[in-house]
């Protein structure tokens, strides 16, 4: 498939992108390739291949959820350095 510059603009302005026509020689060339990669994908014969979910044929490997003791809000801040009631108190980190 050949991409012209009507095609690229297209996109561009789709993404919000802005390019110079040096940049748009670059974005041809590399839709180009990405494109004619897609259709020796196409080319290929698939029949008798099982479509493919997932990367690995591993189900779940995470653990079980575990339910454990809460603790109280007194244990969670028992070895804070600055409290507020119920609150920890940190440094302010984000400024005007």
């Amino acid at each position: 498939m050949r991409i012209n510059d009507e095609t690229i603009d297209r996109l561009a302005h789709l993404a919000r992108l802005e390019f110079v026509d040096q940049e748009k020689t670059k974005i041809r060339e590399d839709l180009e390739k990405v494109l004619g990669f897609c259709e020796q994908l196409n080319a290929l014969d698939t029949e008798g291949v099982e479509p493919l979910i997932f990367m690995s044929e591993e189900h779940n490997v995470l653990r079980e959820d575990e339910i454990k003791q809460d603790i109280t809000h007194e244990q969670a801040l028992q070895n804070a350095p600055k409290k507020d009631s119920d609150y920890f108190r940190v440094p302010k980190v984000i400024t005007k």
